[in-house]
C-alpha cells in the first residue's frame, strides 16, 4: 500500500498540481496585498479619504468609531468594506486567470492550413497545378 501511494504521489500530474497550488497561494497573497495596500487606498483617496477596510455596520445599539473598536468590544458587525476588498481581490485574480488561459489557448491553436497548390483534373483525376488551364496528362481544357 505504501508503494502504491508513493507511485501515486510521484506521478507528474500530482506534482504539477501541488506546485500549482503553492504558486496559486503565493499569487493570492500578492493580489490580496495589492488590493488592500495599493488599490483600495487609492480608490478611497479618490472617493474622499474612505478606508474600505474600516467600513462596517454595527448590528447593536452602541456607537463605535472604527471596526477595531467594535471588534474589541465584541460587537456584532457587518463588515461590508472587507467584503468589497474581497470582491476586488477576486476580480483581479479572475482577470489574470482569464489572461493566462487566453494565452495558453492562443499557443495551442493549430496553425492555419496553407492554401492548396494543386487540384484534381475532373476528367482523369490526376493532381495538377492549381493555375493549370489544361491538364498535362489528358490534355482536357479545364476552364
Amino acid at each position: 500500500m505504501l508503494k502504491e501511494f508513493k507511485e501515486f504521489a510521484m506521478r507528474g500530474n500530482v506534482i504539477d498540481l501541488a506546485i500549482g497550488v503553492i504558486i496559486g497561494g503565493a499569487f493570492g497573497k500578492i493580489v490580496s496585498s495589492l488590493v488592500a495596500d495599493v488599490i483600495m487606498p487609492l480608490i478611497g483617496l479618490l472617493l474622499g479619504k474612505i478606508n474600505f477596510s474600516n467600513l462596517f455596520i454595527n448590528l447593536g445599539p452602541e456607537k463605535y468609531t472604527n471596526l477595531a473598536a467594535a471588534q474589541e468590544a465584541g460587537a456584532s458587525t457587518l463588515n461590508y468594506g472587507i467584503f468589497i476588498n474581497a470582491i476586488v481581490d477576486f476580480l483581479i485574480v479572475a482577470f489574470v486567470i482569464f489572461l493566462v488561459i487566453k494565452g495558453i489557448n492562443k499557443m495551442q491553436r493549430p496553425a492555419p492550413e496553407p492554401a492548396p497548390t494543386t487540384k484534381k483534373c475532373p476528367y482523369c483525376f490526376t493532381e495538377i497545378p492549381i493555375e493549370a488551364k489544361r491538364c498535362p496528362n489528358c490534355t482536357s481544357q479545364l476552364e
